[in-house]
């Protein structure tokens, strides 16, 4: 698994996509965070990252299949997927190899936005003036929802050798993953069954862990999610056909 994580990173590092990729987040974050309307920190009145971590899932949801939708489909197209299989790694090794580097890449992504905290934290009318704790929980928050959203992505780039398929794929999950089952609930009026629905989505789970409280429900719904998307990822590695 360790060859496989270092042979991804060293293929993001060496290729301007991932530095485009993180670029391009920095740069529309700080846009929200900084110059948009309804989402400038300045506009707020008080000290607070909420409208970086409210825009954070929508961005996630383009700049995470961007990263992931190579991880298979580009195996597949090149034929060296054949070569991963007469390696001495199994499926499971190959999958969460390409996983954490993935996962990896969302956290470079990630820290520079630390500054944004700093920078809040620093501008309050006394220094300091910051619920910190809920940035902590947000943060946590944030690289748990970038975790699924990674699994899902891998999954989508499984299951086929076009890139571009596998990001429209791994956009359309992430987004039914995250608000679908929101929707599905207010359509509905069945009391405690739409709670148990909306409790399906991300959407839930993260705004819960946002608020800096690490509920062990919520922390065991994004195992879940991982564990499941990785599983259906190995099911499908599992039944290739040389």
């Amino acid at each position: 698994m360790l060859a496989i994580y270092k042979k991804e990173i060293a293929g993001f590092l060496s290729s301007f996509t991932a530095y485009i990729i993180i670029g391009v987040f920095l740069l529309v974050m700080g846009l929200f965070m900084w110059v948009f309307p309804d989402t400038n920190a300045l506009d707020f009145g008080y000290a607070s990252l909420d409208g970086l971590f409210d825009m954070a899932p929508w961005v996630f949801m383009f700049l995470v299949p961007a990263v992931t939708m190579r991880s298979f489909a580009e195996e597949k197209k090149q034929g060296t997927i054949e070569l991963l299989a007469t390696r001495p790694l199994s499926d499971l090794q190959i999958i969460l190899g390409k996983f954490f580097a993935n996962l990896t890449l969302v956290l470079f992504a990630l820290i520079p936005t630390l500054i944004y905290y700093f920078s809040i934290y620093q501008l309050g009318l006394e220094p300091g003036n910051i619920d910190s704790g809920g940035v902590i929980g947000s943060y946590i928050g944030l690289f748990l929802l970038g975790a699924g959203f990674v699994a899902i992505g891998i999954f989508s780039s499984s299951i086929t050798e076009n890139q571009i398929v596998a990001f429209t794929l791994a956009v359309f999950m992430s987004f039914f993953c995250f608000m679908g089952f929101e929707y599905i609930s207010s359509l509905t009026q069945l009391g405690s069954v739409d709670y148990l629905i909306q409790w399906l989505g991300i959407n839930a789970h993260y705004e819960s862990i946002s608020r800096g409280v690490l509920d062990t429900r919520d922390l065991i719904y994004f195992v879940g999610l991982v564990s499941l998307f990785l599983a259906l990822t190995r099911t499908v590695l599992g039944s290739r056909k040389w």
